[in-house]
């Protein structure tokens, strides 16, 4: 048999009360405060530009290749080229350099230039764009 058990819940006992793992939901903006939606939007909207993995700084850096401001937005029409297409690892071909990026992160993964290509075969890409 089973034996219902009910207490009685006051909404002035729960409402202040505090649970372990509990998180308050956010108050209200105040006046001349941004709201949480325009917040992230404005984050969203600042990290839009490319960035490059610690791996990738590391290659770049090993084999002496500097990005110059052209080639950057090279990189990022690009990137946005396969973000349009619905891509989500592309390799990029800009110039002698080969670019294995991750369009929702818009990151670079890993960069090789010509002279260190080995076998020229890219794995787990969906998608090639030639800036």
């Amino acid at each position: 048999m089973v034996t219902k058990v009910s207490l009685p819940m006051r909404p002035e006992s729960v409402q202040g009360a505090s649970y372990p793992g509990h998180v308050r939901s956010p108050r209200a903006p105040g006046p001349g405060q941004p709201s949480f939606t325009a917040v992230l939007r404005q984050e969203v909207e600042s990290s839009r530009g490319i960035r490059f993995s610690n791996h990738a700084i590391a290659r770049l850096q090993a084999r002496g290749i500097q990005l110059d401001e052209s080639q950057r937005d090279r990189i990022e029409k690009a990137v946005e080229a396969a973000d349009q297409k619905g891509a989500k690892e592309s390799l990029i071909l800009l110039d002698d350099l080969a670019l294995v990026v991750s369009i929702r992160t818009r990151t670079v993964i890993t960069a090789i230039d010509a002279a260190h290509r080995k076998s020229n075969v890219f794995t787990n890409i969906d998608s090639a764009v030639l800036a």
